[in-house]
């Protein structure tokens, strides 16, 4: 069963390609994020894993939301927009997940940094 209906009217391609632009290159952000993060020296810790999952899922998220865009059914706007609001949803959870990183970073670095005179 097709759902598209006649009446619905088709994004343009134009700005669909845009859309594809801007979230292949946010994926690729968030991917090089992910490897610079895993190429660190520093040894991983468990509560790091509070900061991994958000940022991979949202990577998936954004890859679903690329795959879906890629397609041609992305034409109809219910899809493009179902595409949107799971790129959103996928760039929150990565910005959430860095925003957690960092903050372990912080915190790690905080507690082993030795006051001067102490």
């Amino acid at each position: 069963m097709d759902e598209h209906n006649p009446k619905e009217e088709p994004i343009e391609t134009v700005f669909r390609n845009g859309t594809i632009t801007v979230v292949g290159i946010l994926l690729a952000f968030s991917l090089g994020f992910v490897t610079h993060w895993a190429a660190n020296p520093v040894p991983w810790r468990f509560y790091d894993l509070f900061a991994v999952v958000p940022i991979l899922v949202g990577i998936a998220s954004q890859m679903r939301a690329l795959s879906l865009l890629l397609d041609i059914s992305s034409l109809r706007r219910h899809v493009y927009e179902r595409a949107n609001r799971i790129f959103m949803a996928g760039l929150l959870l990565t910005a959430c997940g860095v925003g957690l990183a960092i903050l372990l970073d912080v915190f790690e670095v905080a507690s082993t940094v030795t006051l001067p005179g102490a």
